[in-house]
């Protein structure tokens, strides 16, 4: 931040036009930098990342296989899927309760992506106080250069995410290469255009809108809140009377508090609130203007934490409590998720079996036996070739033609035709259960089995 303190500067967005943040240093400023350098690491990089010479992380719909770092799941394991969900659902709710809004301020993707455009927006077009000039100044050379190369780094931005997202549902090295060729097929071209569009839009033009409008987190977050919850705060018994003063004038022999009334905390909000208003909606936690406020103290020579993370009770007077219902319950059923996510992720088997029984029912066949007929199908769901042995466990009582050993490949489904037939003749016409069984023969461990039922006629 620089060191000449404005005093009682509004925002655009104060008087309705665009937000302009003014630029800061600070510990959570730094924190934020840390969060969004791992998201963009992680989103960007993780695509390119071979594993077992294939792409690590890779949702190929049109085979309907998710690629996972060497495990591959199927539309058979969404419950897993599901279960991912409702963990980081329940991790947020945690994170809620104990610090606020804080995924909004600091991983957000929204919140991360507006940054970076806020960013470029600095490089080219100035400071704060610069970019609210260039919007009034008329258009000339300058602001159509200026805003041009702001536009095409926005669109830059956007491109790259846009080829990074859907990297992840086709191969990411083939994708780039079709772009550099202008080989890009339509249904690609249409959904690069569309992420592309959506990043533009959303980061470089609605920013805090998607915040306070659009984003359903923003309506309930409120509810999970107590009087223990970490929120930004501003402390009004320390800070008021708020008002100009010298630097080395006794704010006290004034009648004045600490707040200076400067307004940089408004100044460097990403949503253009005023935190000293209380706490609203808006705010996303970020602690922008805790950074803000705390250099504002440091020129003054006051005390930090006047804008502050920080506790009702806390503020009160009182101690923070930090085990409490709420959150011994949030952290309890969070804990027995991941248990159970990962106790599922251990036992998912990685081959699958699948029965259907003839339409005809049963036949006789040349020995004059009663047969059923049934299709095997056998998926394997690694992402190496197999060879599987299909059984019977009632082999006492029936006689088989077409079990054996069945080679598939990684992804594949193999399928066999099993006749079945009764060793003895059955004594009462209905139903009666068999089990078929499929073992990897490299694998003692990877072993499924799946129920049917033969069906034998009237005895006469």
């Amino acid at each position: 931040m620089t060191s000449h303190i404005p005093l009682k500067d509004l925002t655009p967005a104060q008087q309705g036009g665009p937000i302009h943040t003014r630029s800061f240093k600070g510990l959570y400023r730094n924190f934020r930098l840390l969060g969004a350098g791992a998201l963009m690491l992680l989103f960007f990089g993780t695509a390119w990342i071979d594993w077992n010479g294939q792409q690590a992380v890779l949702w190929d719909l049109d085979s309907k296989q998710f690629h996972i770092f060497g495990a591959t799941f199927w539309p058979q394991d969404f419950i897993l899927l599901s279960a991912i969900l409702m963990i980081a659902a329940f991790g947020l709710f945690f994170i809620t309760v104990v610090a606020g809004r804080v995924w909004c301020g600091y991983s957000c993707p929204q919140s991360v992506w507006t940054w970076m455009f806020m960013w470029v927006e600095k490089v080219t077009e100035g400071e704060r106080h610069q970019r609210i000039r260039l919007d009034a100044a008329p258009w000339s050379l300058n602001k159509l250069l200026r805003r041009g190369a702001k536009h095409g780094l926005w669109l830059a931005i956007s491109l790259a995410t846009a080829i990074g997202f859907i990297g992840y549902f086709t191969p990411v090295r083939d994708l780039v290469g079709d772009l550099l060729s202008w080989q890009v097929g339509a249904t690609t071209a249409f959904w690069l255009l569309c992420f592309t569009a959506a990043t533009y839009f959303n980061a470089g033009w609605l920013r805090e809108q998607v915040c306070v409008h659009m984003c359903p987190y923003s309506r309930f977050q409120s509810a999970m809140f107590d009087a223990d919850t970490q929120l930004v705060t501003y402390d009004a018994a320390r800070g008021e009377a708020r008002g100009p003063r010298k630097k080395n004038s006794d704010p006290a022999a004034a009648g004045l508090g600490d707040c200076i009334d400067c307004t940089v905390c408004v100044q460097v909000c990403p949503t253009g609130i005023d935190i000293r208003n209380g706490l609203q909606i808006d705010c996303i936690s970020c602690g922008a203007c805790i950074d803000a406020c705390n250099g504002v103290m440091d020129q003054m020579g006051y005390a930090r934490g006047l804008i502050r993370y920080t506790s009702e009770h806390a503020l009160a007077g009182g101690k923070t409590h930090w085990l409490r219902p709420r959150l011994v319950g949030y952290a309890s059923v969070l804990l027995l998720m991941i248990g159970g996510l990962v106790w599922g992720l251990q036992a998912r088997p990685v081959v699958d079996l699948d029965i259907s029984r003839d339409r005809s029912v049963f036949r006789a066949n040349s020995n004059g036996d009663i047969e059923n007929i049934y299709t095997l199908k056998v998926l394997n769901k690694t992402q190496q070739d197999r060879e599987y042995r299909l059984s019977l466990t009632d082999a006492d009582r029936f006689k088989t033609q077409g079990l054996g050993s069945l080679q598939v490949a990684a992804g594949e489904t193999g399928t066999v035709a099993v006749r079945v037939s009764r060793r003895d003749p059955p004594v009462a016409a209905g139903s009666e259960p068999l089990e078929f069984v499929v073992e990897d023969l490299n694998d003692a461990t990877s072993k499924v089995s799946d129920e049917s039922t033969f069906v034998s006629p009237p005895v006469r």
